[in-house]
């Protein structure tokens, strides 16, 4: 893959480039792609957005690693990755629904919580594997958390 392309892909189109703050800004700007994944194609379609990015991720990662300390904080395809992984255990109840926006909301400040605060294994993968599958696992873990607390919350206020 070209540098050039490489960048544009692993900063979300610059969305990495905000001056504060870039995970929450690539968090941000990935609700929108989920909302749209979720509502039309639910779990599925949210699985296939999942392993779509974390291939563009990695090859794209790697390329950008060759110029870069690990884990630059401008690289934030991986949040897409584990934003996306927040909602997979709701994706087939937001699936034509518009009534529950707020679990969105849920979502993404959980993920941010535990991308930020990095609980094991989050931190320790951050740490230990530097690699391209290291810069995304880390926010794959984060979302895992993100997701069992999501559908907890969803489970008690809605279903």
């Amino acid at each position: 893959m070209k540098k050039n392309l490489a960048f544009l892909i692993s900063t979300l189109f610059g969305t990495g480039y905000f001056p504060k703050a870039p995970g929450t800004a690539g968090s941000f700007v990935s609700l929108p792609v989920i909302f749209f994944v979720c509502f039309y194609f639910g779990f599925l379609g949210l699985l296939i957005l999942i392993v779509t990015a974390y291939i563009l991720a990695v090859i794209s990662i790697k390329e950008v690693l060759k110029y870069t300390k690990h884990d630059p904080g401008f690289v934030v395809i991986d949040e897409l990755i584990g934003q996306s992984v927040s909602f997979l255990f709701v994706a087939n109840y937001l699936k034509n629904n518009t009534e529950n926006l707020w679990i969105y909301i849920v979502g993404f400040l959980f993920f941010r919580l535990f991308d930020v605060k990095k609980p094991f294994p989050v931190g320790y993968i951050d740490k230990n594997f530097l690699t391209a599958n290291g810069v995304i696992l880390d926010d794959v873990f984060a979302g895992l958390y993100a997701a069992i607390v999501t559908f907890g919350i969803y489970f008690v206020f809605v279903l």
